[in-house]
């Protein structure tokens, strides 16, 4: 019990020189230099090299560094990066211009959220339609101002994630959350306002009364609405 605080201690000079480092790799910084060593990025920032160590091991797992004997550690490139960590998304969103990774994470949105709540409305079991009720019931409670409008959105669409029994579309939750409030902060700006809960309540609709087709369309037609938003803010390429 004596070194839990400085174990503690540990965890968060890590976790902060983690953010760093990889908020400073996927904002361009290190382009067009060598990535520093263990020993200068310990020096930079004041830690400890076994700090060091582990924060760049864990980056090296998130994709965004490789290190090899004689080669030293190098940033890797975009296409390296692993895209389904919430850590690297939040990075790659919080960067100036990320309205083009908006769309590309609604495209896959649209893949996969429609045919969720198609499979929720043939498996979900009433505990699963509660919790899908329960997130509705946040949104109309946040159109009141009696509830956070984003946390209220966000708990209902990974409700319907849940609702699917799909392990694979569950696991989507962490991704979609983090992009999720990078997106619907964006498109309320556009907007000027919160969700659209009667959209939203006819997803919940389709599902409890069990009607694949319907729960497709509805929640396709969400996402659509979002990605339409996102084009019109995207430079022309003409």
């Amino acid at each position: 019990m004596v070194d839990e605080p400085a174990v503690q201690l540990g965890r968060n000079l890590t976790y902060g020189l983690l953010d760093s480092i990889g908020r400073a790799i996927v904002t361009g910084q290190f382009e067009d230099q060598v990535f520093p060593t263990e020993a200068e990025l310990a020096k930079q920032h004041g830690v400890s090299r076994s700090v060091t160590r582990e924060a760049v091991k864990m980056l090296t797992a998130k994709g965004l560094l490789s290190a090899r004997p004689r080669q030293g550690t190098t940033v890797q490139p975009t296409s390296s990066w692993n895209l389904f960590d919430t850590d690297v998304l939040r990075w790659m969103l919080e960067r100036q211009l990320s309205v083009d990774l908006l769309r590309q994470f609604n495209e896959l949105r649209v893949a996969v959220e429609p045919e969720a709540a198609a499979l929720a409305a043939r498996v979900a079991g009433e505990d699963d339609i509660k919790r899908i009720d329960d997130g509705l019931r946040r949104m109309q409670a946040a159109e009141r101002g009696l509830d956070d409008p984003l946390e209220a959105d966000i708990a209902f669409h990974v409700s319907v994630l849940r609702a699917s029994k799909n392990p694979f579309y569950i696991q989507l939750r962490d991704v979609v959350s983090t992009a999720l409030r990078t997106s619907i902060r964006f498109t309320n700006r556009i907007k000027g306002r919160t969700a659209d809960v009667a959209e939203h309540a006819k997803v919940r609709d389709a599902i409890a009364s069990r009607d694949p087709g319907a729960a497709r369309v509805a929640m396709r037609t969400i996402i659509g609405d979002v990605l339409v938003l996102i084009e019109d803010r995207l430079p022309s390429t003409d």
